[in-house]
């Protein structure tokens, strides 16, 4: 049997949708990722049409032995085979070229592993317009493509019987849209090739040559199940092969979002699908089904991976045998976020904890690197709550920078910052540095501290030393030299002499705050005591 024709034309029609949507926006690490997916899925649909295919020319073989005029039908069947493995080459040869050209020293092409495939335009040129442009609009490849296209349609109606061409004609999926092209808004468009491939980035022409693959295993699988209802054997064909297939429209949504997802049986084999019945259900819950797919929404509420689980049920129309087919399927929920920096105040501190957010749009946070990388003698560390914590021991010079760096599939951006020594702290006699002071007040003081005004970060300075004068009237002055904050001896006899009209002179005040190797001096203070 053919896999079902309108389950499969919805999902080329949405890959269409989206890809149109995703063309008309800037090309992020995001789109990108979006344009692997959508070719993953073809590149696995091929891979379905491939085992679909595989079993019919046997039956036909075996229907034409029926009665001598089948055995035309027979006959046929090399002449499809040929003519999609010969299509399937030819685009397969473009696609291969353009990643080699656009950068796979390493010559991989596509072989079944499709990580390997995927790896290779990921670091080698998936972003490359140039390429796209010169081979096949400029060197005619794409114009080629076209007369290729519209050459094996021909050659697969061919193997129709004449009276039922008109009828085959609007079902062989492989064909050119010669209109679009024509009648877009856009007159610099010369050609189809230059409407379709004209600066595509080579990741986003690659969904699309897979598609014209995909168009002609669907043609070769439709002209084969023509001639397997010629002979009279297409009914005795049952499935016996099964996958569940996930189609949503993106893997990646944003909080508030909603998640929708097409869920379809995929066969590796086939029967018609009037005599098969199939039913679909999602974490327990049945879905209704339309033309064979079915589709489930949930609403993103949640910041995180979501996971949910399909369940296909199939009976045999043979047998009547009831088999359900299992699978699981994930999708993960982010959240927008804005970020506003100003460029001259991206600044460090020496000594301190400097907590950083880091955040890459579109990108899983598992996949995201962060490191740390320049002047300023800097380390970075992960928090338990996602967020970094950034370190610097030296002051970076002028022109020079500790960079943070950011890395990610499809992502390599950084961002620029200094590093600085914590700012000056305050010197202060109780809540005054300097001034008139009550005896009471100046004599309760147990000495002088030192203090971050406007200062953000949880540090604290403390005063290593200063020179204490008391200057009493008609007397001359007294010294104390005090190490540390507290009054030492010395200096508190001065202090408790104070009496109305003395001045007191605190000089050389010497503050030391986190990350500094030595004491640095503050502010003086001058008090006249009332």
């Amino acid at each position: 049997m053919s896999i079902p024709k309108q389950p499969r034309q919805l999902m080329i029609n949405i890959m269409y949708l989206v890809l149109t949507a995703l063309l008309a926006l800037n090309v992020s690490a995001e789109i990108f990722n979006a344009f692997k997916v959508v070719d993953r899925g073809l590149v696995d649909s091929n891979s379905a049409y491939d085992k679909a295919n595989e079993p019919l020319p046997s039956l036909i073989v075996e229907g034409a032995k029926k009665k001598p005029e089948f055995q035309k039908y027979a006959d046929r069947v090399p002449a499809v085979r040929q003519a999609s493995k010969e299509f399937t080459e030819y685009v397969q040869g473009l696609i291969d070229h353009m990643i080699d050209d656009g950068g796979n020293k390493n010559n991989l092409v596509d072989d079944g592993d499709f990580e390997t495939y995927r790896n290779v335009v990921d670091y080698k040129g998936q972003k490359d317009k140039d390429i796209t442009t010169r081979y096949l609009v400029k060197a005619g490849k794409g114009e080629e493509l076209k007369a290729k296209i519209e050459e094996y349609r021909q050659k697969f109606l061919e193997q129709v019987d004449e009276e039922k061409r008109t009828e085959m004609d609007a079902k062989i999926p492989l064909k050119i849209d010669d209109e679009s092209w024509k009648n877009s808004i856009d007159k610099s468009k010369k050609s189809w090739a230059d409407f379709n491939f004209r600066q595509m980035p080579l990741q986003a022409t690659l969904p699309i040559l897979n598609k014209f693959i995909n168009d002609a295993k669907a043609s070769e699988a439709t002209v084969l199940n023509y001639l397997l209802e010629q002979v009279g054997t297409s009914k005795d064909v049952v499935l016996d092969k099964f996958t569940v297939v996930s189609a949503p429209e993106k893997s990646y949504v944003i909080k508030g979002e909603t998640y929708k997802t097409d869920l379809f049986l995929g066969a590796a084999a086939g029967a018609e699908t009037s005599n098969t019945r199939v039913s679909i259900s999602v974490n327990g819950q049945t879905l209704p089904m339309k033309e064979g797919v079915a589709t489930w929404t949930t609403p993103a509420t949640q910041v995180g991976v979501r996971r949910y689980t399909a369940i296909a049920t199939v009976t045999n129309p043979v047998t009547n045998e009831t088999t359900p087919f299992k699978k699981e399927f994930e999708f993960e929920v982010g959240e927008r976020s804005v970020s506003v920096s100003l460029t001259k105040m991206n600044v460090f501190y020496i000594g301190v904890d400097n907590p950083v957010e880091v955040s890459a749009a579109g990108v899983p946070s598992a996949q995201v690197n962060v490191s740390m990388s320049g002047s300023g003698g800097g380390s970075i560390s992960k928090n338990s709550d996602g967020t970094y914590n950034v370190k610097v021991t030296t002051p970076t010079a002028p022109g020079q920078f500790a960079r943070i760096n950011v890395t990610a599939p499809g992502l390599n951006a950084g961002k620029d910052f200094r590093a600085k020594r914590i700012p000056d702290p305050v010197a202060r006699l109780s809540t005054k540095s300097g001034g008139g002071m009550s005896t009471g007040e100046f004599k309760a003081q147990a000495g002088v501290g030192a203090f971050l005004d406007n200062f953000d970060f949880d540090a604290k300075c403390t005063i290593e030393g200063y020179q204490l004068v008391r200057v009493a009237k008609r007397a001359d002055p007294e010294f104390a030299t005090n190490k540390g904050g507290r009054y030492v001896d010395e200096a508190q006899r001065l202090v408790d002499k104070a009496t109305a009209g003395d001045r007191f002179f605190y000089d050389n005040v010497k503050a030391r705050c986190p990350g500094d190797a030595a004491g640095r001096e503050i502010n003086p203070m001058v008090f006249t005591i009332r």
